[in-house]
This record gives structure tokens, C-alpha cells and sequence, in this order.
């Protein structure tokens, strides 16, 4: 009897451990994970923030048993090769990366080592992976809806705004996911019977520019695609909409900075959620058969500020459907 309740108390201790966070890894092991980005790392700091507070939840502590390796192209695409093989060459466990131009320079770099997206357009449409339920290489992660959204930001403007007849599209051409948006947003102009005009910017340089070009030609509004450039510049990008008077749509952090739309994911979360494919992954687990997730959450930002400042007034329907409203 003595024996078999000693077993029972191993086994409920066995039991217990194995649902506590960071069992199943091995003692006293460091683990590596590299990070590669786009953009510029101040401009990613809250997200950062969310990928490290996430691995906490897992067990995995800078300091402790974890160490990341960061790479930032700093907004310029040609980079992210050679920093790819670079921060795949430091031995690394897994490579978490972000966007489109960063998941296509990681697979380059390499076939094997797993690799966690996060905010990524279209990855099957991008060839990324084979399907959402089957990843089918070495990538895994979360993919966004990325056309479908720029799409729900235009009908937004036209709701807000009905008498707009031409819009501008602010796009990085170096982007590849751009083929992907162009298409969604041709067919929604199409729908919504607007002129779409598309203004290029590939650095912060050109993006002064593009709006003199946008207030010449008088578009009445413009929409933000998704683009490490962008999210670097977003205080810039809302400034110079407000001082064109032009009302402007974007992801969520645009209103936040003085657009006077922003729908979108919350970022935050989702990098957060990278650290459960880490997670996965460290403990075994093939990235071909971890489900690419999707978003099912989407926020609406208003800011009625800049809505008075143009003039604006901003539909009951709107507003009620928005999950903040800045006054």
C-alpha cells in the first residue's frame, strides 16, 4: 500500500510538472533565438516587448536561459539577405522574423532552421507556405489579411466621406506583397466607384513628396498600406496628412498618431503569440505541421480630433462600431 501511494504522489508530482510553464526543457540549456527585422527596432519596441513577455509565459528569461539575436535592416530590403545569413550562421534554435521581404529573406537563408512569421501578407498567396492548415516547409507563424484590410479601410473612407472621388495609395514598390494589394484594392475602388492613385515611397525621403504630389493633383483622401517603412515613419506619414488636409486610413496606430482612421490587428498580440510557436518548436515540434493562425480580431481607431480639424464629421455607424474613439 505504502509503495503504491508513493507511486501515485510521482506521478501527480510528475503531473503537475508537466503543466508548468518550461517543462520539457533541458536543464540548464540556453536557448537562442534570433530575430529578424525590417524596419528600425525603436519603431518595433512595443512589439519586441510583447515577443519577450510572451516567451516569459513559456519559461524562456533573457538572462536566464534564453539569449536573442536581433538583425534590423533598418527599412532597407536589400539588406535582409546577407543579415539573414548572417543570424542564421550564430547557431540560433529558431528565427522569428516579421512582414513579407523578412520571411522571404529567412527561407533563402535557409530550409531548414524553423521559422516563426508574424505580421506577413497573404503567406500562402506569397508562397511562404503550402496552406494555413499545412505550412508544408520550415515556416510557420501567423499571416495577415493584408489586402482584404486596406480594402475595409477604403469602404470606411467612402462611408465617412461619400462625395470622394479619387484616392491615393501609399505604397513602398520594393514591397512584393504589393501585387497582392493592388489587385484587392482595384476591384474595392472598382465596387466603391473611386479613381485609385497610387503614390510610391521606398525611404522616408520620398514620403514628403508624394503627399506635394497627392495635394496637387487634389485626391481627397489617402489610405497607408502595411510596410516596415511606414510603421517607422507613422508620426511623419500623419503629419503630413494633417498639414495636407488630407483624411488618411491606416493601421491602427495612424489614428493613434493623428490619422484620422486606423483598422487593423493589434500588433502587440501578435507577436505575443509568436513566443507559443517558439514554444512548440523548442519542444519538439515540426513548423510543416504547426496551423499558420490568422487575426479573427480587428480594432477600429477614430480620431475625432482630426476629424474637427478637417471639418469632418464622422457617421453614428462608425462610431459605434469603434473600439476607441480619440477626442
Amino acid at each position: 500500500m505504502t509503495t503504491r501511494r508513493h507511486l501515485l504522489v510521482a506521478f501527480g508530482v510528475g503531473a503537475l510538472a508537466r503543466s508548468l510553464p518550461g517543462f520539457g526543457q533541458q536543464r540548464g540549456k540556453i536557448y537562442r533565438i534570433g530575430f529578424l527585422g525590417a524596419g528600425r527596432a525603436p519603431a518595433y519596441a512595443h512589439r519586441i516587448d510583447a515577443l519577450r513577455t510572451g516567451l516569459r509565459d513559456f519559461g524562456y528569461v533573457e538572462g536566464k536561459n534564453l539569449v536573442i539575436e536581433y538583425r534590423w535592416a533598418e527599412g532597407h530590403y536589400d539588406r535582409l539577405p546577407q543579415l539573414a545569413v548572417e543570424i542564421v550562421g550564430l547557431k540560433i534554435d529558431v528565427l522569428v522574423t516579421h512582414t513579407t521581404p523578412g520571411t522571404r529573406a529567412a527561407r533563402q537563408a535557409s530550409a531548414t532552421l524553423p521559422i516563426v512569421m508574424t505580421d506577413v501578407l497573404d503567406a500562402v498567396g506569397m508562397g511562404l507556405v503550402e496552406s494555413l492548415a499545412r505550412p508544408g516547409g520550415n515556416i510557420t507563424g501567423s499571416t495577415l489579411l493584408g489586402p482584404q484590410l486596406n480594402a475595409k479601410r477604403l469602404e470606411m473612407l467612402k462611408e465617412a466621406l461619400p462625395r470622394i472621388r479619387r484616392v491615393a495609395l501609399l505604397v513602398n514598390p520594393s514591397n512584393p506583397a504589393l501585387a497582392t494589394i493592388r489587385a484587392e484594392m482595384e476591384m474595392a475602388a472598382k465596387s466603391g466607384k473611386v479613381e485609385l492613385r497610387e503614390f510610391e515611397a521606398r525611404q522616408a525621403t520620398d514620403l514628403e513628396g508624394a503627399f506635394q504630389t497627392m495635394a496637387r493633383i487634389r485626391v481627397d483622401a489617402v489610405i497607408v498600406t502595411e510596410d516596415p517603412v511606414f510603421t517607422v515613419n507613422t508620426g511623419i506619414i500623419a503629419n503630413l496628412a494633417i498639414n495636407s488636409r488630407l483624411p488618411l486610413a491606416g493601421f491602427s496606430e495612424f489614428a493613434t498618431a493623428g490619422g484620422l482612421i486606423g483598422y487593423g490587428v493589434n500588433f502587440p498580440e501578435l507577436y505575443r503569440r509568436a513566443a507559443y510557436f517558439v514554444d512548440k518548436i523548442i519542444k519538439g515540434a515540426k513548423p510543416a505541421e504547426l496551423p499558420v493562425e490568422q487575426p479573427t480580431k480587428f480594432e477600429l481607431v477614430v480620431n475625432m480630433k482630426t476629424a474637427k480639424a478637417l471639418g469632418i464629421k464622422i457617421p453614428q455607424s462608425i462610431l459605434v462600431r469603434a473600439d476607441k474613439v480619440i477626442e
